[in-house]
């Protein structure tokens, strides 16, 4: 609490004058003492009575300094001056009373704070010093990065789109096969120490939301052939020319992604695909995604796609999804759980993926399965459900019967496209006819952390206290906003919750008073003024390295800002990525140590909180330079005199800073 302001009060010097008088007085011993005996019996000495030199003032008049010598009495009862004096006099002594027993109630409920709220306090205080003085040593070692430029090389022209952990010719080297060769491998690799170039002829992208149905082809390796030769329907419905890609997902075509969608809104029984937030779903995840025109059309829905594809040296699914400023990275369904929690989609959907679901005795369905909340539903489109043959049925059948297995239930089929909804009653294993495979996990199970495990064959997530059905949460966007039951299950309070969200509420602010003068979307055209160029720094593809629980996105959100946040959570702090993703919101868990599994130049801003003191709190296996040169390899260029590189990077420690990369000559 902080301190009151105490008013000052000024005490006036007497003049030469009074100065004689009392010089006088001080000559003739028994004048004095008869002036003492006076005091004494009815007018008293200053120091007999400091409130009353405290308060009075210092003129003679209101002394009653009289020609003789001696002060007057100006409290004599029954005169007006003096009643008015005695009313003075009780206002002031009643404003001394106030402040003492203010700052009394202060001092008690200071020292009425435990032992243990004081400790609490003062080492998060401390916590906090150490934590920015630590931040800033690490900043200060980034900063003599100039002088050690040379120690950085360029990569080469072929690292053009290297994604480090993918390398297909090394895994095959190291004898992986059957669809593994494809799938992340750090630890056999050895650590580029170099900055990832630019395309030649690198432009920067549309301004949202034109960005999203239009790209610079320049921008990604992909050729006019790889287009034309893509065998998805989300792959067909785009248009090339010598510079551009146009993504024509609004379009009225017999098999355009609208109908599609409005397809399989009626499949769940439901009027459009605009119901999906009514029946309890806003996150989906799209298996082998295409280029994220799924995505695309239901964003207008506020339904969030997370794209997901297999690692592809050129044409890649996720890079073109992601330069289109829509949320995707590199993933698949072959030996290893993907980086989620159980049960964090509502929707999964699979358009013609290339996943052969009936291989590997039904372990890429388990995993699926994994993933789906109670209540979710799974969409699959192929034309292994239509066909004629009796391989093809076949197959289909092996599929049917596994999904009936893991209680999922067929809702409709029409033509290709089968829409399953996971079961929300937990008895519902253990009532299967002979206790069918695949068997329930046990209670020690870690279904929260799967980092890159291996694929396991039994049914996950049905001991977690988040088994809650899709249409017993909140929909969007209240779901938001978590009650104290989903709070409990994370070991939250509901106003620690709270705070966090008005912190975050505030840094948004002061981000955007740092980027304003960047982002030319915030600011609209005065009379008179020419059109504005195409910002120089759209903010689209946000990651956060340290999300903790989701307030940065959230605060995004409620501040009305056209953008994602991919949500991560290091391996190294707390697991909030259940609730990040309860919350509404997609992520992932990471290790920094490693690559993260994306292609370059696919974020506009990287968002660190306290990821420094995060990673070197303890000994690592990597350095800060490596993390450096990963962040860089993400984020988007500038065009910069035509240079390669120039973009920000902000970090919060909790202290703002606002990076601006050198432009590399």
């Amino acid at each position: 609490m902080s301190r009151p302001l105490h008013r000052g009060v000024s005490i006036r010097i007497p003049d030469s004058n009074n100065n004689d008088l009392w010089d006088s007085q001080s000559k003739d011993k028994s004048e004095k003492e008869g002036l003492d005996r006076r005091g004494s019996s009815g007018h008293p000495s200053p120091l007999r009575s400091p409130f009353r030199l405290l308060f009075s003032d210092n003129s003679n008049s209101k002394y009653g300094i009289s020609e003789n010598g001696f002060s007057s009495d100006p409290f004599i009862i029954g005169t007006p001056r003096s009643r008015l004096k005695l009313v003075l006099l009780f206002l002031r002594f009643s404003l001394v009373f106030i402040v003492i027993l203010a700052l009394a109630g202060s001092f008690w409920w200071t020292i009425s704070i435990s032992t243990a709220s004081r400790g609490h306090i003062y080492h998060g205080y401390r916590r906090l010093q150490e934590k920015l003085v630590s931040d800033l040593l690490d900043i200060g070692e980034i900063s003599y990065a100039p002088s050690r430029l040379k120690e950085l090389e360029f990569c080469s022209e072929e690292f053009e789109n290297y994604v480090p952990c993918f390398n297909v010719s090394d895994n095959l080297a190291l004898g992986f096969s059957d669809g593994n060769e494809f799938d992340r491998q750090c630890r056999h690799e050895l650590r580029q120490n170099c900055l990832v170039l630019s395309p030649p002829n690198y432009k920067i992208p549309l301004r949202w939301p034109t960005g999203r149905d239009i790209i610079w082809i320049a921008n990604t390796k992909i050729t006019a052939q790889e287009v034309l030769s893509s065998g998805s329907f989300t792959k067909r419905m785009m248009m090339l020319d010598e510079e551009q890609i146009s993504f024509r997902s609004a379009s009225l075509m017999f098999d355009g992604v609208e109908d599609y969608s409005h397809q399989i809104a009626e499949m769940i029984g439901l009027r459009n695909e605009s119901s999906f937030i009514q029946a309890g779903v806003r996150t989906i995840l799209d298996i082998g995604c295409g280029y994220g025109s799924f995505g695309a059309h239901l964003f207008q829905s506020q339904l969030l796609t997370m794209c997901i594809a297999s690692y592809e040296p050129s044409g890649s699914q996720v890079q073109l999804t992601l330069e289109r400023g829509l949320p995707a990275m590199v993933a698949s369904f072959t030996s290893k759980q993907l980086p989620y929690p159980s049960l964090s989609f509502d929707m999964l959907h699979c358009a013609r993926c290339g996943i052969d679901w009936d291989r590997k005795d039904g372990i890429l369905m388990i995993e699926a399965d994994r993933l789906l909340r109670p209540g979710g539903y799974f969409v699959w489109t192929s034309p292994l459900t239509n066909a004629r043959d009796k391989d093809s049925q076949k197959r289909w059948k092996i599929i049917q019967s596994f999904a009936e297995n893991l209680c999922w239930d067929m809702l409709s089929q029409q033509d290709e496209t089968v829409v399953w909804k996971k079961t929300i009653k937990r008895n519902c294993y253990s009532s299967r006819k002979n206790s069918s495979p695949p068997p329930l996990c046990g209670k020690g199970y870690d279904v929260e952390s799967p980092y890159y495990r291996e694929l396991q064959n039994c049914i996950g997530g049905t001991h977690s206290s988040r088994w809650i059905s899709v249409k017993e949460r909140q929909t969007w966007p209240s779901r938001d906003h978590l009650n104290k039951k989903e709070l409990a299950i994370f070991g939250l309070q509901s106003d620690e919750f709270a705070e966090d969200s008005e912190s975050w509420k505030a840094a948004v602010r002061n981000y955007w008073s740092l980027l304003s003068p960047l982002i030319f979307s915030d600011h609209p055209k005065r009379p008179g003024d020419e059109d504005p160029p195409p910002p120089y720094n759209m903010l689209r593809n946000v990651l956060d390295m340290n999300a903790h629980v989701g307030g940065f996105n959230s605060a995004l959100v409620q501040a009305g800002k056209s953008l994602w946040v991919m949500n991560v959570v290091p391996l190294s702090g707390l697991n909030y990525l259940p609730l990040i993703q309860d919350r509404g919101y997609v992520g992932v868990l990471h290790d920094w140590c490693e690559a993260f599994p994306t292609y370059p130049r696919t974020y506009d801003l990287v968002h660190a909180a306290g990821l420094l003191s995060l990673e070197f709190a303890q000994q690592r296996r990597c350095t800060m330079l490596d993390i450096f040169i990963e962040i860089d390899r993400l984020l988007r260029p500038e065009v910069c005199k035509n240079t390669l590189g120039f973009t920000f990077l902000f970090f919060y420690l909790p202290l703002t800073f606002l990076c601006f990369p050198t432009c590399f000559i």
